[in-house]
């Protein structure tokens, strides 16, 4: 495979890809590795129920979740996503089912699904975030990804499945903007 094409599903992608926005939008690495990761854990929850492998959660369970979230004052948009966060003596952190996010953990994630290629893919996407003034980021991030993201199996069929992440797309889009 070209070292321009990564084999990756799509979670790990939109993780780095919403942290590397959150970044540009002034959040600080380790609460946008934290953002990142919400963001694609509740996209991943919301299409999982869309296409039946999740059910509707319970009135019980959203109970339970809702009462474990009590701390959670605030939210942050990012890429269409009200994620809930916590503000920690370390800064705010994303908080997914009642449990904080760790910014180590999500790093772990990423170099274990990216590996070598990293920093490749961080750069691209990178330049592609620094393409836009902050506020028109913010606005087209979501549809950016979607132009970018790997593309996959419809359905149940493309859950969990790696594609192709052709980063020379990704550096095009940032070129486009020239």
């Amino acid at each position: 495979m070209p070292a321009d094409t990564v084999l990756v599903n799509r979670a790990p992608v939109m993780t780095l890809w919403a942290a590397i926005v959150a970044e540009r939008l002034g959040y600080d690495r380790d609460t946008a590795l934290t953002l990142g990761k919400a963001v694609a854990g509740l996209n991943a929850q919301s299409k999982g129920r869309r296409l039946g492998i999740y059910g509707e959660p319970s009135s019980e369970a959203a109970a339970r979740t809702r009462e474990r979230s009590k701390p959670v004052s605030k939210t942050v948009l990012l890429l269409d996503r009200a994620v809930p966060v916590v503000k920690t003596p370390e800064g705010l952190r994303a908080v997914v089912k009642g449990r904080m996010e760790n910014p180590a953990s999500v790093q772990r994630y990423l170099e274990q699904k990216f590996g070598d290629s990293l920093p490749q893919v961080e750069a691209a996407m990178r330049a592609l975030a620094k393409a836009y003034p902050p506020q028109r980021l913010a606005e087209i991030a979501f549809s950016l990804y979607e132009e970018f993201r790997p593309e996959i199996p419809g359905g149940k069929k493309g859950w969990g499945a790696k594609g192709k992440l052709d980063l020379n797309r990704i550096r095009a889009l940032a070129r486009s903007t020239d």
